[in-house]
């Protein structure tokens, strides 16, 4: 029994042996793959209807330029006698607060004019951006 299992392991070890010695064959590629994403399109590995909010900057310059108002989540509104607050992407601000809204590579500079009952008023130069508060 022993001489057996002695015989069967060496035929296969010189089995695996000779199927070492043999290089497997190389695989070549007929179409190689590539993944290019344009700089304004949106990204294949967000969750579905998931949309980036704008950050917030302390700085930078105004390179013009539309802004949606989806780059704004207007998720608080406080207001009392004399002040109003609204946390506007996480942070909060009062009426008159300038801040930067980095879009991308742009720097956009916004300011707050005013904060209503279910509404921010912002304003960009001569424009005004009316946000809504988001409610679930």
């Amino acid at each position: 029994m022993k001489t057996i299992v002695c015989l069967t392991s060496i035929s296969f070890l010189a089995v695996s042996l000779v199927v070492a010695a043999d290089p497997p064959a190389k695989i070549e590629l007929k179409n190689k793959s590539d993944f290019k994403v344009d700089a304004g399109s949106r990204n294949p590995f967000w969750p579905i209807n998931w949309k980036p909010a704008g950050k917030l900057s302390g700085s930078g310059m105004d390179q013009g330029g539309d802004i949606p108002v989806t780059a704004f989540v207007l998720s608080s509104i406080t207001m009392d006698q004399g002040t109003r607050f609204a946390i506007i992407n996480g942070k909060t601000m009062g009426e008159g607060t300038q801040f930067g809204l980095l879009l991308g590579t742009q720097t956009y500079q916004i300011v707050v004019k005013k904060i209503e009952d279910g509404r921010v008023v912002l304003g960009r130069h001569d424009e005004e951006i009316i946000v809504p508060l988001r409610r679930k």
